[in-house]
């Protein structure tokens, strides 16, 4: 697992990712790689520390051989969705029935080809 910091020249953190193997039971045989977070400090969103965050998960997913990422979006986060989808993700079809407290909040599986190519 690697975890991926973006910071201020002054040293603040502003924003991290999270990547590993991707954790699913059902994963194809070849192995995966997955977006397990991404965060960016609501007052930086927009500054690029995102794009630089998942540019950097991506490199190192690369560097570790994973074929493909997958990541999972909450179905209705319209932001998050079209920020993912400008870095090359697309959604694969996996959809997650995600409850908290009782009230269902579906969630979206997306991938991205490493090498550029969508699925």
């Amino acid at each position: 697992m690697a975890n991926i910091v973006a910071q201020e020249p002054d040293g603040a953190v502003v924003g991290w990712a999270c990547l590993g193997p991707y954790r699913e039971e059902n994963a194809s045989t070849t192995q995966e790689g997955g977006l397990y977070a991404l965060y960016v400090r609501p007052d930086r969103i927009g500054h690029g520390f995102g794009r630089t965050l998942t540019e950097a998960a991506l490199d190192h997913a690369n560097a570790q051989g994973f074929p493909w990422v997958r990541l999972w979006v909450l179905e209705g986060n319209a932001r998050a969705r079209r920020f993912y989808e400008r870095a090359g993700f697309a959604p694969d079809g996996g959809l997650e029935p995600f409850v908290v407290d009782g009230v269902p909040v579906p969630e979206v599986r997306y991938a991205r080809r490493l090498g550029g190519a969508a699925r």
